[in-house]
């Protein structure tokens, strides 16, 4: 599952006042209305010029492409409608559902019943027969290649936020954000009231004690300076 955070508040690039959106605001919907209908017909486009569609029987003539041209054309001269309403349930509900494909893995341990070299036992809810828990056995490399479908390629994100919440533009934005709303700056995290790094202790892996520094090394030894100094000796 891919989310993509737009925040439905913000303030103009000047900072000098606060942009409220409507009390029944849910979505941008005009806007979603381009936005859909030009991923669409791009999409169309794309797959017309690498000769992926088909068009059986009265479809027969967009198969030429002047015609299929005249008929992405008539598509951009009609209203589209998105459907879109707002969730069911209190906001604190959709962040849960949310979390759940967000902020965990794809099965968690008190699931898993059994395993062993082959095969792996997990419990999973029946939804068509009144979530019943049933428990399924599988190969291990079946197990595996389900498992991995959950694992974003790499360069991919769950979140990622637009607005005033993108990271490239966060820290300022926020700050601008703030100073609108006329509000204290936000605390430094947790990480940043740290002992500085000399101060910290690290569990020794043998016995658990604190370790003590004794000494920082810079960079590695000139090995063969050294040895040339001793075969000078």
């Amino acid at each position: 599952m891919f989310i993509a955070s737009y925040p439905a508040v913000g303030s103009p690039p000047d900072g000098a006042r606060w942009i409220h959106t409507r009390p029944a605001f849910f979505l941008p919907v005009p806007v979603l209305r381009q936005v859909y209908r030009g991923k669409l017909v791009a999409g169309l486009r794309q797959a017309f010029a690498q000769r992926q569609l088909q068009f059986p029987g009265g479809l027969q003539p967009l198969a030429t492409e002047a015609a299929f041209r005249a008929f992405l054309r008539s598509l951009y001269r009609q209203a589209w409608v998105v459907y879109a309403k707002p969730p069911f349930g209190s906001p604190t509900h959709v962040l849960h559902y949310l979390a759940r494909y967000t902020h965990r893995v794809a099965i968690s341990n008190h699931r898993l019943v059994a395993v062993t070299d082959d095969t792996v036992s997990f419990r999973w809810k029946d939804y068509r027969h009144g979530s019943q828990i049933r428990t399924l056995t599988l190969d291990a490399e079946e197990f595996l290649r389900r498992f991995l479908l959950h694992v974003l390629p790499k360069g991919f994100v769950r979140i990622r936020y637009f607005g005033v919440l993108a990271a490239r533009c966060r820290t300022h934005a926020l700050a601008r954000c703030r100073r609108a709303l006329a509000v204290d700056p936000t605390p430094p995290p947790a990480e940043a009231l740290v002992a500085p790094r000399s101060r910290r202790t690290w569990p020794c892996p043998r016995c658990g004690a604190p370790m003590r520094v004794v000494e920082t090394a810079d960079r590695a030894p000139d090995l063969s300076r050294d040895a040339d100094q001793r075969s000078a000796l």
